[in-house]
């Protein structure tokens, strides 16, 4: 990726300056003001600061633009082209605050209801996932290509475990686990779920599922997958995952194959 688009290098820029606040705190967990938003789904001093300094940058750089951030919800655009950030400042937040090296930013750029630039952000790797709609997907100056995988049987997915207390189906979601458990060569669950859809376009996992993400934890990461030649949809096989918030990716090969899967997946009976 030779040239730079002005859109990369402002993101770029703002994931950077963020970054190097959640390297400074990142092991100090014991040090961090911590307060609960719900059930199990925590928010810390290290949230709120990258958040803030990622609206600084993003909103000088482009003023225009409207945000969608998790922390501080919305700002309305400017005009009417509806462009807005969707921005998540600390993915894998839980990890983050155990000690747990694996958490990144997000960051997407929106326009008129589409996804047209996303960057995923690991600090600790320094490993900049990016694609711009129509320019392909790269992880820092190397192309990125799904994985071409053919067969589940050889595959590894990738998952996320709900939580109970935000609403989290339990029952449903063993009853996936299981069918994807049966048909494939492993399942993965490393708690960032943009950071999951980063790894399915660079290859390192063959698909991914989960129900009910909010906009920030996929926005940027199911531009990537499709960017890197793969498919991203819901349960059912539609595109509009931002609004439904279930989402399966996967190569072309396997994405049909993981739907009916998925499709035929069902609790058992007797499940509470």
């Amino acid at each position: 990726m030779a040239v730079r688009s002005a859109l990369y290098n402002v993101v770029f820029k703002a994931c950077q300056k963020a970054s190097r606040s959640l390297k400074r705190d990142f092991g100090e967990d014991e040090n961090l003001q911590v307060s609960k938003k719900g059930p199990v789904d925590f928010v810390s001093t290290a949230d709120h600061q990258a958040e803030r300094i990622l609206k600084e940058e993003l909103s000088r750089a482009r003023p225009d633009f409207g945000l969608l951030m998790e922390e501080s919800g919305t700002v309305k655009a400017a005009d009417d082209l509806g462009r807005r950030w969707i921005v998540d400042p600390l993915d894998g937040t839980l990890n983050f605050l155990h000690g747990i090296p694996h958490f990144a930013i997000s960051v997407a750029a929106e326009e008129r209801g589409e996804i047209v630039a996303g960057a995923v952000y690991q600090p600790l790797t320094d490993e900049f996932f990016w694609a711009e709609k129509g320019a392909g997907a790269f992880l820092n100056d190397r192309r990125l290509r799904v994985s071409g995988r053919r067969s589940l049987q050889e595959a590894v997915f990738a998952t996320g475990i709900p939580v109970t207390g935000l609403g989290g189906d339990h029952d449903q979601f063993i009853a996936y686990q299981r069918a994807v458990m049966e048909n494939t060569a492993g399942v993965r669950r490393f708690g960032a779920a943009a950071l999951d859809l980063a790894w399915v376009a660079a290859g390192r996992f063959d698909g991914f599922w989960e129900m009910k993400l909010k906009p920030w934890d996929i926005a940027a990461g199911l531009l990537l997958v499709r960017e890197a030649g793969g498919y991203v949809t819901d349960y059912a096989g539609r595109s509009n995952v931002l609004e439904s918030g279930d989402v399966v990716a996967a190569n072309d090969q396997l994405h049909g194959p993981m739907l009916k899967l998925l499709k035929n997946a069902k609790p058992k009976a007797g499940a509470a």
